[in-house]
């Protein structure tokens, strides 16, 4: 079988040492107070230090981005301080790591914030069922209905994309190699993407342009602060998760911005298919569009195995393959995957539960073998 997945490669100067990717997943871990990294959070990443590249989890630009209770912040000095933590536990485990950048939009609660404001969006339509977890003065959250959003007006929004920027300084002040920008999963930029629910008369609603446009300046002030080549984009084509609804010209739609991206010298796209399902096939026509409007490197996401990420590799769909839950239960994911052997299984029930337990408690290969003797 070929080992192209373990090869090195270069990304925005950084020499990653094979092509296997941690992508960012959200496991609420942060502290009560200051909404803080902890120690045990540069423990768990530090353990999965091997793979080519860590993305760090979707991480709230501003108070008012937050969407889920215990989800670490970078705004803040103590939130700066907390990260700076992790990033030291990386670099020292010869790692490398970015920082998601996040902002919910419609996708939360007025209890996250702690003056009570609703959640914003691009339009003032509310999600029906999908729900949220919140503490609601328990130890352990809760999962409540979203909270109607308000519309942003056009002034916040200007304002957000500075949000982004001073996160993304932050991010950098913080110790980490680069940041990704969360244009994916129905959160705010995906919102204004979409046209069932940007409703907007301004300059950011209307055409397929104008509905990027938010995203396109974010980007660009990210890149002014950090440094093109250290940033990246993260997109969902075809996603339903928080009730979207798939784009009615995904060619057009996604081919433009994968272009503007690549004419502002962004250092990656990040494409991520929620369904597991068309990347798997390199003769889809999106996926080959994408590849043909952005030239730099393309990060593939979303049901991968060994064999699919050597197969998608070896077709030039893209340049790294991300891996999501396996690394999770898999602190050693590169090792596993170098030597064939098996994969521990996940528990589901403490992806978000908090503590140790189920966090950084799974075994490596060798940490198994000694547990054995």
């Amino acid at each position: 079988m070929s080992r192209i997945l373990f090869s090195r490669c270069s990304l925005g100067g950084l020499l990653l040492p094979n092509r296997v990717v941690m992508a960012p997943m959200n496991r609420n871990r942060a502290s009560d107070g200051q909404l803080a990294p902890t120690a045990l959070t540069a423990r768990y990443y530090a353990q999965r230090a091997s793979g080519g590249l860590i993305i760090a989890e979707g991480t709230p630009v501003s108070p008012q981005a937050r969407g889920c209770a215990r989800t670490p912040g970078i705004y803040s000095e103590a939130q700066i301080a907390g990260w700076r933590n992790v990033t030291r536990a990386v670099h020292r485990a010869n790692g490398r790591i970015y920082l998601q950048l996040w902002h919910v939009g419609r996708v939360g609660h007025c209890s996250l914030r702690v003056d009570g404001s609703p959640p914003v969006g691009p339009s003032t339509l509310c999600l029906r069922d999908d729900r949220v977890p919140i503490l609601a003065g328990t130890s352990e959250p809760v999962l409540v209905r979203c909270d109607p959003p308000r519309a942003l007006a056009t002034g916040e929004v200007k304002a957000i994309v500075g949000d982004f920027a001073r996160a993304a300084d932050n991010a950098m002040s913080a110790g980490f190699d680069g940041v990704e920008i969360h244009a994916a999963n129905g959160y705010l930029f995906d919102q204004f993407r979409c046209p069932y629910l940007n409703d907007r008369t301004d300059e950011y609603g209307g055409t397929t342009e104008d509905r990027w446009r938010f995203l396109l300046e974010t980007a660009d002030a990210v890149a002014d602060a950090v440094g093109k080549a250290r940033v990246g984009v993260r997109i969902s084509p075809l996603g339903t998760a928080h009730e979207m609804k798939p784009d009615p010209d995904p060619l057009f739609t996604y081919g433009y911005l994968a272009c503007q991206l690549d004419r502002l010298g962004i250092g990656y796209l990040h494409v991520y298919d929620q369904s597991a399902s068309w990347m798997h096939d390199a003769q889809n026509d999106l996926l080959q569009h994408l590849r043909s409007c952005y030239s730099r490197t393309m990060i593939l996401c979303g049901g991968f195995d060994r064999q699919r990420a050597e197969a998608a590799l070896r077709a030039d769909c893209g340049d790294l393959v991300a891996f999501g839950k396996h690394f999770i239960a898999n602190p050693d994911l590169v090792e596993r995957l170098r030597l064939g052997a098996p994969l521990a299984p996940l528990n589901a029930k403490t992806i978000y539960k908090g503590g140790a337990r189920g966090y950084i408690d799974y075994p490596s290969l060798e940490e198994e073998a000694v547990g054995q003797t």
